[in-house]
């Protein structure tokens, strides 16, 4: 697939940069269309064609897929918790994007669709108990995502079904499990656990401060995802047969106690925790069964979270530590 044009569709977010930059290392020719303006993209590459765009209107979808064969939609309104629980209306608004996207698809033309749905789609009364069942992907039914985000990317992933059902269009869906690593956000209210953690630490390690915030009792479980392996999987996906929803995911469980453990040791120091008990949590558990992909592909998710913590660690202390912000910019321009 490597000679035909491919379209990636939120490439100035986390994920999407990462994306674009593992297809141009394969010798991809790669469109990247994000909202936001170029400056503000996580990574931005030269060998790419950069268009800022907003794709939730339907003439900007036609305009980006021209002349493309593939495209990956990652593009969203989204954040960790504390944005997505307190911005239901704009998260749901994402339905335009693939809405959208799927309808020029098929006017297009256009060989194969990849959608990034979240974990977020699965049932919550499945994940009451931190001592959470992993998450099979039929759980989703019958339907209790999470309200707003979780609604959207199910019904985004039922419009995907049912083009490819009733249109033809060859359409591929996986289901996100808390994805992190460099290169993304950490503050500003969209960042994810793991970096919002990182941050915190690093923040305390440099004011010399002796305690940080965790949000809920930390005791509520999830696992996290390392890039690589996201990145991986969402290719390993788009290019295979199967054609319903399928969990990309770590299957280590950890407590959210846990994964503050992990980065103090990274960060060699130890901290006071205060609980903020009214703070936005998510559900208490939250974990992805990875039999039905290991079934497919042979293969999982499998950087251990000290490995992919430390590296996320690391590149956030580059961007927040006074004596190497001039060195470490936050935005990649430079051509890989």
């Amino acid at each position: 697939m490597a000679s035909e044009k491919t379209l990636v569709c939120g490439a100035g977010g986390f994920i999407g940069g990462h994306l674009v930059a593992e297809l141009l290392r394969q010798g991809h020719h790669v469109r990247a269309v994000d909202q936001k303006p170029l400056e503000d993209w996580y990574q931005r590459f030269s060998e790419a064609e950069n268009l800022q765009l907003d794709l939730q209107e339907k003439e900007n979808c036609g305009r980006a897929m021209v002349d493309c064969t593939l495209i990956y939609n990652l593009a969203a309104n989204m954040g960790g918790m504390g944005f997505i629980q307190n911005n239901k209306a704009l998260c749901m608004l994402s339905v335009l994007i693939n809405t959208h996207l799927v309808m020029a698809a098929k006017e297009t033309g256009i060989d194969r669709f990849f959608y990034a749905s979240s974990a977020c789609a699965y049932a919550t009364d499945k994940q009451t108990d931190p001592n959470v069942t992993a998450l099979k992907e039929e759980d989703a039914y019958p339907a209790m995502p999470e309200d707003g985000y979780g609604w959207e990317k199910l019904f985004s992933e039922r419009m995907c079904r049912h083009f490819r059902e009733d249109f033809g269009l060859t359409t591929r869906v996986a289901r996100y499990h808390n994805v992190y690593g460099p290169n993304g956000t950490y503050d500003g209210g969209r960042e994810k656990a793991p970096a919002a953690i990182c941050r915190k630490v690093i923040a305390a390690k440099l004011s010399r401060s002796d305690e940080i915030e965790i949000w809920g009792d930390g005791k509520q479980t999830r696992s996290f995802m390392w890039i690589d392996d996201c990145v991986k999987g969402t290719q390993m996906i788009m290019q295979g047969d199967y054609v319903d929803p399928l969990n990309l995911g770590s299957s280590e469980l950890v407590t959210i106690n846990q994964l503050v453990d992990i980065v103090e040791e990274i960060a060699g120091l130890k901290l006071k925790w205060r609980y903020n008990l009214s703070a936005p949590k998510g559900v208490n558990g939250r974990n992805s069964d990875n039999t039905l992909i290991k079934k497919l592909f042979n293969w999982e998710p499998s950087t251990r979270l000290r490995d992919g913590l430390e590296q996320t660690y690391r590149w956030i202390y580059d961007q927040m530590a006074p004596a190497s912000r001039t060195q470490s910019p936050r935005f990649v321009t430079a051509p890989r």
